[in-house]
């Protein structure tokens, strides 16, 4: 629901006729500023909730207008990955995938190994998705968008996270994840510098 500028920006949820609604609520400035954050995240979640709506009462045409824009902005694609941001992210999934794998064999927290391949999954499926220009997702969007950025090595990342689940064996998963880093330029470990801000700290490795 658009609101006039000045308004405040909110998402209420209500039940309607016993069923539960959320109800998403902008001004055209605010909906703007939520488009350029969710193609910098690379989920555009309230783009695409925009992209795939139709206006029920839009005597003005503004809605029209904004669904029109997320379409675009759909189109077009996520922000590519800076090198740092690449880099992080293959820091990041080289250390899961050797944590993941260190839980192989009998004897392993099972707990522990389940929330190391959840972990996993969604790194992996988030630079693989920037890797192939395609938006990402989280929750339920996460293997949907992982399917359509990348349907094969998708697929090998979800099979992977449910051998996890089901057997508690990580090898598959495991795999998988270092296939995506071999798109990147392989594992990262040392070489790394990280710098959390001017004079602020930084881990370097290497």
């Amino acid at each position: 629901m658009l609101l006039p500028e000045g308004g405040c920006d909110r998402r209420e949820t209500v039940r309607h006729e016993g069923r539960c609604a959320e109800v998403f609520l902008h001004t055209a400035a605010d909906l703007r500023t939520l488009f350029a954050e969710g193609r910098a995240n690379r989920r555009a979640t309230m783009a695409f909730l925009y992209a795939g709506s139709v206006p029920l009462h839009d005597p003005h045409g503004l809605a029209a207008e904004r669904c029109r824009e997320a379409r675009e902005l759909i189109a077009a694609g996520p922000a590519s990955l800076t090198g740092a941001e690449r880099d992080d992210s293959r820091y990041l999934l080289t250390d899961l995938a050797e944590d993941l794998a260190d839980t192989a064999g009998p004897g392993q927290d099972p707990h522990e190994q389940l929330a190391l391949a959840d972990r996993t999954l969604r790194e992996a499926a988030h630079l693989l998705s920037a890797v192939r220009g395609a938006w990402s997702g989280a929750g339920k969007w996460l293997p949907r968008r992982l399917r359509a950025a990348a349907p094969v090595l998708g697929a090998a990342l979800l099979d992977g996270h449910l051998a996890v689940a089901r057997h508690g064996e990580p090898g598959p998963l495991c795999a998988a994840a270092h296939t995506v880093l071999g798109l990147v330029g392989g594992p990262l470990r040392e070489g790394l510098v990280h710098t959390r801000g001017p004079g602020g700290p930084g881990t370097a490795g290497g």
